[in-house]
């Protein structure tokens, strides 16, 4: 007869590989039924959006195969719970698992474009995920998004008037540009632009969110001091590009998050632009920017590289026309964010099990 206990023990076996411990001692195994030679269980993965999904499930078949019953009936169902470290009393963004803050050190790296696209990325593997535009002065994700006309409406949630994100491609947005005219300049003081990310956090109505992806400001200013005392960041992703001069600026962002009174843990560096293949000549890689200068950085400061995104034109034009790569299934770059996306969603649920909790910062 087969038996639970021997189910169990095969799958001891199975090792989830980015945390390193087998699925049963991760209580990742739930579930069993077994009928004769019939065993069905339920596999809990970290996140949704796990890559190593098809892997995880082929390795218990075998391993029930091989020490249970070969002729065994298995019925896998593959499902998953985001993994969260938020310890803080959740008095903002209560229904949001993780935080993630996407950084540069300068303008013009394609931050914005990597935000949206792994937000759509993270929600095609089946997360729910948001995506706040904190870049005040230049709010880019309406356009991005093709929700430039929308306007947020408004609904009452326990007596409070909250702001309800746009919908668009299975993800939420929320950005100053759908509540200003885009011919506008947005001249404010720091002070003033750090209120409005606040009413963005707090008077947004997010809902349950496994990720909320931050398309921070370039530079480090006082969005992002507002931002980590305002919330737990999770994590943040530093976007660059190779060459030298971007590269030095990233730096400054690493330093800023690395710093002892902010300590926000860096998930690791995405080299947007990476190099430029021509439509006409698909094998070809020209490094017009130079090449693993991003790469190079993420070695230097002992932080994983996410990946690369090339340089393609219909990158810009997907953008500019409201329509994402990520969205568009013959885009010949889709494959390399979805790909960033798994990966962000790997290091998060590493990070969640290894790291402490980040603490909301407190500063004088």
């Amino acid at each position: 007869m087969i038996t639970k206990e021997a189910v169990l023990a095969a799958l001891s076996n199975v090792q989830e590989p980015d945390l390193g411990k087998d699925l049963v001692t991760l209580n990742m195994v739930q579930d069993i039924v077994i009928d004769g030679k019939s065993i069905a269980f339920t596999v809990v993965l970290t996140t949704p959006a796990c890559p190593l999904k098809e892997m995880i499930e082929q390795a218990c078949l075998n391993a029930i195969k091989l020490l249970v019953d070969k002729e065994a009936i298995i019925n896998i169902i593959m499902t998953a719970r985001t993994s969260s470290n938020r310890k803080d009393r959740k008095d903002v963004l209560p229904g949001v698992k993780n935080i993630i803050a996407v950084v540069s050190g300068k303008g013009g790296v394609g931050k914005s474009t990597v935000a949206t696209n792994l937000a759509l990325g993270l929600a095609q593997g089946g997360a729910k995920v948001g995506l706040l535009d904190a870049d005040i002065y230049g709010p880019s994700i309406p356009m991005m998004l093709g929700i430039r006309n929308e306007r947020p409406m408004m609904t009452t949630v326990d007596g409070k008037g909250m702001i309800v994100p746009i919908e668009r491609y299975g993800i939420k947005a929320m950005s100053i540009g759908l509540l200003v005219d885009e011919k506008q300049a947005v001249i404010w003081r720091g002070p003033q632009a750090s209120s409005a990310l606040k009413q963005f956090i707090g008077d947004v109505y997010w809902q349950e969110l496994d990720y909320l992806v931050i398309d921070m400001p370039p530079g480090t200013g006082d969005i992002h001091l507002t931002l980590v005392q305002t919330v737990p960041v999770t994590g943040a992703i530093v976007v660059s590009t190779p060459q030298a001069v971007a590269a030095a600026d990233a730096k400054k962002a690493i330093m800023m998050l690395k710093q002892q009174q902010i300590n926000v843990p860096i998930l690791g560096v995405v080299e947007n632009m990476s190099y430029f293949t021509p439509a006409e000549l698909p094998d070809n890689k020209y490094y017009i920017f130079g090449k693993g200068g991003a790469a190079l950085m993420a070695e230097q400061f002992d932080l994983s590289f996410l990946g690369e995104i090339p340089l393609v034109q219909s990158i810009r034009e997907g953008g500019d026309q409201g329509i994402p790569a990520v969205v568009d299934d013959e885009h010949v770059s889709r494959q390399s964010f979805l790909d960033l996306a798994g990966a962000v969603a790997r290091a998060v649920s590493i990070r969640n099990a290894a790291i402490q909790p980040t603490q909301v910062v407190e500063m004088n």
